[in-house]
């Protein structure tokens, strides 16, 4: 694959998916497109990439997704920001809700890969709302690649994703299983995966009333004007007076000012202001 080649099937995963590879992950992207060209029986890359566009029904789009996204996560990651979402955010808006009348709590994982991070905010909620069972609660967590799901369906990790998980929660959320550990069903049962592209603005429309959006080291693999477009989209599927989390090496500050940012616990934080029900 030359870089004509390479900037062709770039644009085309960019105009489907939002994700933009820069022209110094050439080699990265033609290792895997090769893999997945030799699977599929093509020695030519204009014919795999007629396929592609023309004859695919959308599986070996995915296939390919599959093989070109990042999926190194654990539970904890980035733990002092998890800390200000159990510690500051969280009573915030579970006392707003209350003060209304409500129990219903939504928290959207958006970019979730294997799972850890969804499984960490439900054990977050049973550690924080004392009387969880009477709240309407559920995660959701979604994520463009199947395979990633697909393990964090079943719940299961090795001793390098539970490595920060603080002792207590290991015995009390967790079922060991030689080296592997499970999630135990209560917390698995706040937690619904399914797939969602980012960029399909259909589906992302549909996305509506989370109290939290977590999409932490995602945008980094867009750029400007699809982190611009999906921002739009979470600040509409907030709720006024919502969060959202990124990355620590993240920041909404170049995307959009309509989001307020605030100082909680010694972190930045972003909010959607309250009765603010306008898009971007």
């Amino acid at each position: 694959m030359d870089i004509s080649s390479f900037l062709k099937l770039r644009d085309f995963i960019y105009r489907r998916t939002g994700i933009f590879f820069e022209e110094k992950k050439l080699y990265f992207v033609k290792k895997r497109v090769k893999a997945h060209m030799e699977a599929l029986g093509f020695d030519d890359f204009d014919a795999y990439y007629r396929f592609l566009r023309f004859r695919d029904d959308g599986s070996a789009f995915q296939e390919l997704i599959n093989s070109l996204t990042t999926n190194e996560t654990y539970f904890f990651r980035e733990f002092d920001q998890l800390a200000v979402f159990a510690e500051e955010c969280l009573p915030l808006v579970c006392e707003r809700k209350l003060s209304r009348g409500s129990r219903r709590l939504r928290i959207w994982s958006a970019g979730c890969s294997t799972g850890e991070e969804p499984y960490t905010l439900a054990i977050i909620l049973w550690e924080m709302i004392d009387d969880l069972p009477r709240w309407d609660a559920r995660i959701e967590a979604t994520d463009i690649d199947t395979n990633a799901l697909a393990r964090a369906q079943e719940g299961v990790y090795g001793p390098r994703s539970v490595r920060n998980v603080p002792p207590e929660y290991l015995e009390r959320y967790f079922i060991r299983q030689g080296d592997q550990y499970r999630v135990k069903d209560q917390v698995r049962s706040l937690v619904k995966f399914y797939q969602l592209n980012l960029f399909d603005h259909q589906r992302m429309s549909q996305m509506k009333g989370f109290d939290f959006i977590f999409c932490r080291n995602v945008l980094i693999y867009f750029d400007e004007r699809a982190r611009r477009e999906v921002v739009a989209h979470f600040y509409r599927a907030l709720t006024p007076g919502g969060f959202i989390f990124l990355g620590h090496s993240e920041s909404l500050s170049r995307i959009t000012s309509a989001f307020k940012p605030r100082r909680l616990g010694g972190m930045i934080v972003y909010q959607k202001p309250e009765g603010d029900q306008e898009a971007i």
